[in-house]
């Protein structure tokens, strides 16, 4: 089992929220509700790790607050 760390957006057009994995391409989903993109997310991270080949480009390390 492993764990990713997504990203978590909420796009104010469309209402969606808008999730992806940094370094994991094209591990990037969509859902009406947190509970909806969270399972959208799954079913994606599972299809792209059956690719034996899958290679992560980066690694997540944390968010930071930057005051202007």
């Amino acid at each position: 089992m492993k764990t990713f760390t997504a990203i978590v957006e909420r796009d104010l057009d469309t209402n969606l929220y808008v999730g992806y994995v940094p370094g994991f391409k094209g591990a990037h989903s969509q859902g009406e509700t947190l509970d909806e993109l969270t399972k959208n997310l799954r079913e994606v991270i599972e299809m792209l790790l059956e690719d034996e080949n899958q290679v992560f480009e980066t690694e997540f390390v944390g968010t930071q607050q930057i005051v202007v």
